[in-house]
């Protein structure tokens, strides 16, 4: 069952959910507005060894022009997380109409979780993102069963991580 903003609210006021630099105003009915971090990566290449290359910046304040067809990992500006929800981090439907894909295959965050998150951006036109600005939104939902930490890979990083 997903929670609602006020729900969200009062979770985040218990300690039951970490949402840093919380902000009632970044609340809808159902989620929280996210905001994207200062760090960035652009797909770059492959290597000799097949993986994925990656380059990383800062994101300055004028912002970074993404291009269509290039894949991008991002960051979350807040530390988010749960010992007791699971999260589901989507697109603003605003981002979305300027055709910002975000969240492209990963979208759950695993309970007991607690990090900046990493994005997967991709642009279908180029579109100028700013370091700061919102950018998604994040629900939390109730567990059906017990909870289990099963390891906490990426959970373990606060920078855009593109693979262990």
């Amino acid at each position: 069952m997903i929670l609602t903003g006020r729900k969200i609210c009062e979770e985040v006021e218990k300690g039951s959910i970490v949402l840093s630099d919380f902000d009632e105003a970044r609340v809808n009915p159902n989620s929280y507005n996210y905001r994207l971090g200062s760090e960035i990566k652009v797909f770059d290449s492959f290597g000799e060894d097949g993986e994925y290359r990656f380059l990383a910046e800062t994101i300055p304040e004028s912002g970074v022009r993404l291009l269509p067809g290039r894949m991008y990992l991002g960051v979350t500006q807040e530390i988010i997380g749960s010992d007791i929800y699971a999260m589901s981090l989507i697109g603003r439907s605003s981002m979305g109409r300027y055709g910002l894909f975000l969240q492209v295959s990963a979208n759950l965050g695993h309970t007991t979780s607690c990090h900046r998150w990493t994005l997967e951006l991709y642009a279908c036109q180029p579109i100028t993102l700013y370091p700061g600005m919102d950018i998604g939104q994040v629900s939390f939902w109730r567990n059906d069963g017990p909870i289990h930490c099963y390891g906490k890979t990426y959970a373990k990083f606060n920078d855009p991580v593109e693979r262990l």
